[in-house]
C-alpha cells in the first residue's frame, strides 16, 4: 500500500541542505530507492539526489562540505557522498551513460544541466526505480510509469537497449521481486534470460553479485522467491553446486515435500522467520546463517543412493564442505566469512543426534569447539521445520535440549576455554615445540573426558611428559 498525495519523509536536514542548493540556481529531484520506499511506505536511510539545472560539481562541494565530510565517487559519474547523523545522502548530477566495456566501470557519463527528467531517467533499470520526487514542487515524476507497476507489484524495466548494457541487472530484478513479492513483467523475465544464455553475467566482478545476495536475505521475509527465480531464468547455470540440488531426491519418509531444492528454498524461509523471531540484527550473522542453511545440503547430490529400498545420503554434512567452499568462493574472497559456514555446514545434523542419543555433556563441550552452537541450534531448526514432516515439535524439542546444555556450562555462545595453555607448559620448564600441540589436546582430553581442574591436569602432565 502507498499514497501518492503525500510527500516522501525527507528529514529535516536534507531538506536544509536542498533549501541551500536551490541558492545555487539548483534543481534537487530526489529519485531511486528512497523514492520508491516513501511510496511503500517503507522507512528509509538513503537519500539520493539527483541535481538539474548546474553543471558545477565543485560548487555544489562547497555547499555541501558544511554538513559534514564529503567523498567524491569517481569525479567522471560526478557523485558526492555525505553521512549526516544516521543517514547517507548521494548528489549525482544529471547526466546520461552509454557502454563502451565490458566492466561496471565502462561506462561514457555525459553530464547536463539541461536534461529533461525523462531523459535523465531513461538510464534507470527498473520502472520503479525510475519515479522522481520534485523537491521544489512536492510533485512526483513518473515518465516511465512506476507508481502504476508498483500498485501491480510489477517488475519492469524500461528500455531494451539501455537494460542489457549492465548483466547485474538480471541479479537486481531478482532481489527486488524477492523483497517485495512482485512479479517480473514477462519481456523482462525474456531479456533477462537472453542475458544469461549470451553469458553476460561472467563478466560480473564477484562483489556485486554479494551484494544482490546480500539485499535478498536481508530484506526478504521468503528468500526462496528469489532462488525460484534464479532457477526460473537459468542464472543456476553459474552456480553446480546449486544447480545440483534440482531433481536430488530424498526419502520421502523424511522429506515429503520433494527434492533437495524445493526442502533447501524452504529452510530459506524458515531462517527468515527465525532470524525475525529472534530479533537477530547483526547483518554479519544474518548473512552467514543464511549462507549456512543454503549450503547445508550440497554434499547430497555427491552421495545419495538408493539402499534396501530407501534413499540415503550418508556423510552428506562432510561431502557439502567442498562445494560450499566452492560456490562461496564464487561470491566473495572473505576466508573468515567462509571459515564460519562451513562448521555450520558439516555439523548441522549434530544437535538432532546428540538429541536423539541424549548424548552426555561430553559430547556438548566438543561440539562447541567445532561450532557455534547457538548459530548451529538456528540452523538445524530451519533446516528440520523446512520440510512438510507431520510432527515439527521434535524440532523445537532438540534444539531446546542441546541450548540448555550448553548454556549450562556457558558455552552456548563460546567454545569451551581450555584450561592449559602454551604458556602453562612453559612454566612448568617445557621448551615450545611441536610437541606442544599433543600435550594440550591430551590435557584438553582431561578437561572434557574426566572433568579434570587444572591442577590435576598439570600433575597428569608431569607424570606422562616429564
Amino acid at each position: 500500500m502507498f499514497i501518492t498525495t503525500i510527500k516522501p519523509n525527507i528529514p529535516l536536514i536534507l531538506e536544509e541542505i536542498l533549501q541551500n542548493l536551490q541558492e545555487i540556481g539548483a534543481t534537487p529531484i530526489l529519485v531511486g530507492g528512497c523514492v520508491r520506499d516513501a511510496l511503500l511506505q517503507i522507512p528509509c536511510k538513503d537519500y539520493d539526489v539527483e541535481i538539474f539545472g548546474i553543471n558545477s560539481l565543485d560548487s555544489i562541494l562547497k555547499h555541501l562540505e558544511k554538513y559534514g565530510p564529503v567523498k567524491l565517487v569517481g569525479k567522471s559519474f560526478g557523485v558526492l557522498t555525505l553521512k549526516v547523523e544516521s543517514y547517507d545522502f548521494d548528489f549525482a548530477l544529471a547526466r546520461t551513460e552509454k557502454k563502451i566495456g565490458l566492466s561496471h566501470q565502462d561506462f561514457e557519463v555525459t553530464t547536463n544541466a539541461n536534461l529533461s527528467f525523462k531523459q535523465a531517467a531513461l538510464r534507470r533499470d527498473f520502472t520503479i526505480n525510475s519515479i522522481g520526487y520534485d523537491f521544489v514542487k512536492e510533485s512526483y515524476l513518473d515518465p516511465y510509469n512506476g507508481i502504476d507497476d508498483l500498485k501491480n507489484k510489477k517488475i519492469r524495466h524500461i528500455n531494451d537497449s539501455t537494460f542489457i548494457e549492465d548483466p547485474l541487472r538480471v541479479y537486481r530484478a531478482i532481489q527486488f521481486a524477492s523483497r517485495f513479492e512482485f512479479n517480473i513483467d514477462n519481456k523482462t523475465k525474456e531479456l533477462c534470460r537472453q542475458m544469461v544464455l549470451n553469458d553476460d553475467l561472467s563478466h560480473l566482478a564477484k562483489e556485486r553479485v554479494y551484494e544482490e545476495f546480500k539485499k535478498l536475505f536481508l530484506k526478504s521475509l521468503k528468500p526462496s522467491i528469489g532462488f525460484e527465480l534464479l532457477k526460473e531464468l537459468e542464472v543456476l547455470n553459474y552456480f553446480p553446486e546449486l544447480k545440483a540440488l534440482v531433481n536430488c531426491e530424498q526419502e520421502k519418509e523424511y522429506h515429503p515435500e520433494g527434492d533437495v531444492w524445493v526442502h533447501t528454498l524452504m529452510t530459506l524461509d524458515e531462517m527468515a522467520k527465525i532470524i525475525k523471531k529472534e530479533r537477530i540484527e547483526d547483518e554479519y550473522r544474518i548473512l552467514y546463517l543464511f549462507y549456512a542453511i543454503l549450503c547445508h545440503d550440497l554434499g547430497k547430490p555427491y552421495c545419495t543412493e538408493l539402499i534396501n529400498g530407501k534413499i540415503t545420503a550418508y556423510k552428506h554434512e562432510s561431502l557439502g564442505i567442498e562445494p560450499t567452499v566452492s560456490f562461496l568462493s564464487k561470491l566473495t574472497n572473505e576466508s573468515r566469512f567462509i571459515q564460519i559456514v562451513i562448521p555450520l555446514v558439516k555439523n548441522h545434523l549434530a544437535p538432532f543426534q546428540l538429541f536423539k542419543d541424549e548424548s552426555s555433556l561430553k559430547a556438548v563441550k566438543r561440539l562447541s569447539l567445532k561450532c557455534n552452537i547457538e548459530d548451529l541450534c538456528l540452523v538445524c531448526l530451519a533446516d528440520c521445520k523446512g520440510r512438510t514432516i507431520p510432527n515439527k515439535d521434535i524440532c523445537d524439542n532438540a534444539v531446546s535440549w542441546l541450548l540448555e546444555k550448553a548454556r549450562e556450562l556457558n558455552i552456548s555462545s563460546a567454545a569451551l576455554k581450555s584450561l592449559i595453555q602454551g604458556r602453562d607448559l612453559i612454566l612448568l620448564g617445557m621448551k615450545p615445540s611441536k610437541e606442544f600441540k599433543i600435550i594440550l589436546n591430551f590435557a584438553l582430553d582431561l578437561q572434557i573426558d574426566e572433568n579434570l581442574n587444572k591442577e590435576e591436569i598439570l600433575q597428569r602432565i608431569k607424570e606422562k611428559y616429564l
